[in-house]
């Protein structure tokens, strides 16, 4: 399928009865999922046979699954406790991918977080933080080398605080700490790289965003996009997601990602408000814009 388009969905009563469930009733052709709190720190053990069961459903449905780490995840953390406590859940979180059948796991690029000091102080807080996410992140993405293996998707930030990637062009530096590890992946945040300051409300913004994902990270890096509208204008730096078209991007740059060759075959996971409601006008809108949009070649 050229752009499978779906929604992050709760697994409440298990990742079949209720998150498959939920995506059957939505009409997701993608998911994405939280496997263990969302807003902690614990290494939830799966279920052997339910993990079984839901890699054949999905592998029956042809439906593509991902999960997103927990929120507390930073590995740019300066306090210890929370920087090995996200390399620990970053690779729990892989090897649950495996056990699911998941292709990808979502991490958010993390924050060196203490904003005081000089700019000389403060360049140096972020050399270090960086260096800390070469550390933990080379030797996981090392035992994840194989090619069927699940990739590890960095997903930018929206500029907030004291990112460590804010936007498409932090993404270089990223790329570089990881030597560009051939599992590394791009997962595309539509809100948090707008307030970061991509024009995607341009006339031919998003294209030119998309161009320069591929400059960076190299054709086939780009692995998934999490499909939001912002609540704010462009650079604002607020991570405020909002209904497809009803936000300050519009659908005008939903029509360019999905036309442009680096998004083929790339699934669209919405994160936008109500968007797992019974209902919810996203999915069945960027099912039309797909429809509608030639792509690009």
């Amino acid at each position: 399928m050229r752009n499978p388009i779906g929604t992050h969905v709760l697994v409440g009563k298990g990742l079949v009865d209720g998150a498959l469930a939920s995506a059957d009733e939505l009409g997701a052709e993608t998911i994405q999922v939280f496997v263990g709190n969302p807003r902690g720190w614990a290494l939830s053990p799966g279920k052997p046979a339910e993990d079984a069961r839901f890699r054949e459903e999905t592998a029956r449905r042809g439906m593509r699954t991902f999960i997103h780490t927990p929120y507390l995840v930073n590995l740019g953390s300066p306090t210890p406790a929370t920087y090995a406590s996200s390399v620990a859940l970053v690779a729990h979180n892989l090897r649950r991918a495996a056990e699911i059948g998941a292709e990808g796991v979502v991490v958010h690029t993390g924050s060196y977080v203490d904003p005081g000091g000089s700019p000389a102080e403060q360049s140096a807080r972020h050399r270090a933080a960086m260096a800390q996410v070469r550390e933990g992140l080379l030797p996981i993405l090392d035992t994840i080398a194989d090619e069927g293996a699940p990739w590890l998707l960095l997903e930018p930030t929206a500029g907030q605080g004291r990112s460590l990637c804010a936007g498409v062009e932090d993404l270089t530096g990223y790329l570089d700490a990881l030597d560009h590890h051939p599992k590394a992946g791009i997962c595309l945040d539509t809100c948090h790289v707008f307030a970061a300051g991509a024009p995607l409300d341009e006339p031919g913004g998003a294209s030119a965003t998309l161009d320069r994902i591929v400059e960076i990270g190299g054709a086939g890096r780009l692995r998934l996009v999490h499909a939001n509208d912002s609540m704010d204008v462009r650079g604002a730096f607020k991570d405020r997601h909002q209904r497809i078209g009803e936000g300050h991007i519009g659908t005008g740059a939903f029509e360019e990602l999905l036309a442009h060759p680096a998004t083929e075959g790339v699934p669209f996971v919405l994160e936008t408000p109500g968007s797992r409601d019974v209902g919810n006008a996203d999915i069945p809108l960027l099912k039309e814009l797909r429809e509608r949009t030639p792509a690009r070649r």
